[in-house]
């Protein structure tokens, strides 16, 4: 075949097909064109300089040019009286408005929209904040502050009688039928609220007999009373002491634990379930921790005692000399048997307070996360705060007893 001799396959088909492309092309390149966007500059009949544009001002259409475009913009930009008008622009969407702003210097210069390119643009614009309105002074704000608080007191003060009411007709109704005590339930809550407990009371109580013989035995030491410390200590420590310490260490360790449990159990609804199956929540839940705290407490404020005698003891043949042998033998001879007695009935008290204001503020836990940690808290501390109000009024009510 001569070199100059036409391409059996280059006939009228293949010249039409290649014809057909090269249309298709220059219409893919024209309506490209005529979707990009585009800027344009002109003078109106009022001289007024009119910046208008067109085209498609989306994502998609503005990254490949975006540098250029965003250099003509802030061009056009530098006339401030300059008028732009985006009634041409077919589509306009965040990114476009955006670019716009920013190259306008975050201000909205004189401007010709349709009203569905409006939103667009509502939210770049600054909003004007409107000054806080001036706090009103209430004169009787604070009494209506004190009103809120007895009313509150009201409320938690008639929860809880009702908590001890349907714990009475429980123990009534379990005192006749001994078979149906939860007894594995108050097991475990002797298990966690007493056994557990003992490592962190016995720690404080030796902290704390080392700490108030430390100090009291530099006072006698000056006067020559050195014998005195026995008494301070075993007045102070079986009597005061002892009690208080093992009620708050049980108050912030044992009654949050109680009150976050019934909590849990709210959050999740199985308290709910609880009532629909027809189970008394205070027989199942409430009575047994109250029954093992009234147990344990008088056993954990001798535990204390004992170990803060042993600090004291300790503490006193340190600074003072006194030896053990002197120190256990004069120690029934100056402490009275009524104090150990009180301390042991206070610990009991304590520990049915501490359990049913946990019990309380646990059933009152509504069902969410902030209401749960929110009864946690109150409820250690009103359970610290009753137990120190409630201390106080047995060491004045029982003053003469044991001096």
């Amino acid at each position: 075949m001569n070199a100059g001799s036409p391409d059996p396959g280059e006939g009228p088909t293949a010249r039409a097909a290649d014809g057909l492309d090269a249309a298709a092309g220059a219409m893919v390149g024209t309506a490209a064109d005529q979707w990009a966007p585009r800027i344009s500059r002109s003078v109106g009949a009022d001289g007024r300089t009119r910046i208008q544009l067109s085209g498609t001002w989306v994502l998609r259409a503005l990254l490949p040019q975006a540098v250029a475009l965003s250099r003509q913009l802030q061009q056009h930009a530098r006339d401030a009286q300059a008028q732009w008008d985006l009634r041409p622009v077919e589509t306009i969407d965040d990114a476009g408005a955006l670019l716009l702003w920013r190259c306008w210097g975050r201000r909205r210069p004189p401007l010709l929209l349709r009203p569905e390119q409006e939103p667009a643009f509502v939210n770049l614009s600054p909003v004007a904040l409107l000054p806080p309105p001036e706090p009103r002074h209430d004169a009787l704000a604070p009494v209506a502050l004190i009103g809120r608080r007895l009313l509150a007191l009201r409320e938690h003060l008639f929860d809880i009688v009702l908590v001890s009411g349907h714990l009475a007709l429980d123990v009534f109704h379990l005192a006749r039928q001994p078979a149906r005590m939860p007894w594995r339930e108050i097991s475990a809550n002797i298990y966690r609220t007493g056994t557990q407990a003992l490592p962190i009371v016995a720690l404080v109580g030796f902290l704390v007999g080392v700490v108030l013989s430390y100090l009291s035995a530099k006072q006698l030491q000056a006067y020559g009373a050195n014998i005195f410390i026995i008494n301070i200590l075993g007045v102070g420590i079986v009597r005061e002491l002892g009690p208080m310490l093992a009620a708050i260490l049980v108050a912030g360790r044992s009654g949050s634990s109680m009150t976050a449990q019934l909590g849990v159990m709210r959050v999740t609804e199985e308290l709910d379930a609880l009532s629909v199956m027809g189970i008394s929540i205070t027989q199942r839940l409430v009575l047994p921790k109250v029954l093992a705290l009234a147990i344990t407490m008088p056993l954990l404020v001798l535990w204390c005692d004992s170990i803060a005698m042993i600090g004291g003891m300790l503490a006193a043949n340190w600074e003072l000399g006194i030896s053990y042998r002197e120190f256990l033998h004069s120690l029934p001879a100056t402490l009275p048997q009524s104090n150990l007695w009180l301390g042991i009935g206070k610990g009991t008290l304590f520990g049915i307070l501490i359990a049913i204001i946990a019990c309380h503020y646990g059933l009152r836990i509504k069902p969410n996360t902030e209401s749960l940690a929110t009864g946690t808290t109150e409820s250690v501390v009103s359970a610290i705060t009753i137990v120190i109000l409630v201390d106080a009024a047995i060491a004045v009510l029982f003053s003469p007893v044991g001096l």
